[in-house]
């Protein structure tokens, strides 16, 4: 009885410690990526952009490297002032026309009186970014949401914004064209909830491919892993839901509602990955679709400036992203 019991279970392990890639190689400056943003200028030159030193920027002429410190995308800190206007968190950054977009978090950790900021840029370099400020996306004590983890989709020139981390979970809301503002008279609704524990969700993205749209979003505590490990499972994990309705009616792979806490999970801890989110969707022209994010690296260190860059190919055979 027992040796059946050994020889089921086997491969099982085997299955689930072999379901997830590592991240793909990466070189020149890897570590302090919190919060990734990642895009591709015309001229083939790759820019991530993260949380800390005031929206940090990082260039490279391959999406595996080498990358090289730039600079500070707003260094004079943001015009909005609130808590956290010197200190801006997980930027999403696109181009609409011959403008790039970059949004940011004001916020300090655990607060709702929270704000979402963009700039503006003609190249993505250094120095070419114009603070404009409020977006309009803002919250503050007894509002739903938490306006902070902006990421903007773009849908044939009408434009959405996903934000919201913990209280009532992931909303979306119309915004502006150009999109520098709220669309008028545009309110917020629910796109994503975890209805128990502490709703610990946030970093929504959105990524379309073929007919659906995939809701990618971080699940779990995100830092501090150095000082205050959580339980094991409790930690950063990405998930996904997908809708063929940009606002509206997304579910995970067994149809369960995003909004009742539906979520399939593409990427957790595994091997030397711990703690991965913060994500972003790619498509790269020499890889196809590319999941983008941070975590961090067990034989490194787990403190919140050892985040790594982490890359994986995804594949969407299924209808719903693995990574490969």
């Amino acid at each position: 009885m027992h040796n059946a019991v050994v020889f089921s279970i086997l491969p099982f392990c085997s299955a689930a410690f072999a379901a997830f890639a590592n991240p793909l190689p990466c070189s020149g400056v890897c570590v302090n990526a919190h919060d990734p943003a990642l895009i591709r200028r015309d001229d083939g030159t790759y820019f991530r952009f993260s949380t800390g030193g005031k929206i940090a920027i990082h260039s490279a002429p391959s999406i595996q490297g080498p990358w090289v410190y730039q600079g500070a995308a707003i260094p004079n800190g943001s015009k909005i002032n609130k808590a956290g206007k010197d200190d801006l968190w997980a930027p999403d950054v696109t181009k609409v026309g011959d403008t790039y977009y970059l949004y940011y978090s004001v916020s300090s950790f655990g607060s709702q009186d929270s704000a979402i900021g963009v700039a503006t840029s003609k190249s993505l370099d250094v120095n070419s970014w114009t603070d404009l400020g409020a977006s309009g996306v803002a919250s503050t004590v007894g509002k739903p949401y938490n306006a902070i983890d902006g990421n903007l989709m773009n849908d044939g020139g009408n434009f959405y914004m996903s934000f919201g981390s913990f209280w009532s979970g992931i909303y979306q809301v119309k915004m502006a064209n150009p999109p520098t503002k709220v669309a008028s008279g545009s309110s917020s609704s629910q796109i994503a909830f975890v209805p128990t524990g502490a709703h610990a969700q946030e970093g929504a993205f959105m990524y379309k491919y073929g007919s659906y749209y995939y809701l990618f979003f971080s699940v779990g505590q995100c830092c501090g892993f150095d000082s205050s490990r959580p339980a094991a499972g409790a930690e950063y994990k990405i998930q996904v839901c997908r809708s063929s309705n940009l606002s509206s009616s997304f579910v995970d792979k067994s149809e369960k509602s995003c909004t009742s806490g539906g979520g399939t999970t593409v990427l957790e801890s595994h091997d030397w990955v711990y703690g991965p989110g913060g994500q972003g969707v790619f498509n790269d022209p020499s890889l196809g679709p590319v999941l983008y994010y941070h975590y961090v690296d067990t034989r490194v260190g787990y403190a919140d400036g050892q985040k790594q860059f982490g890359i994986n190919k995804l594949a969407f055979t299924s209808g719903w992203p693995v990574v490969v």
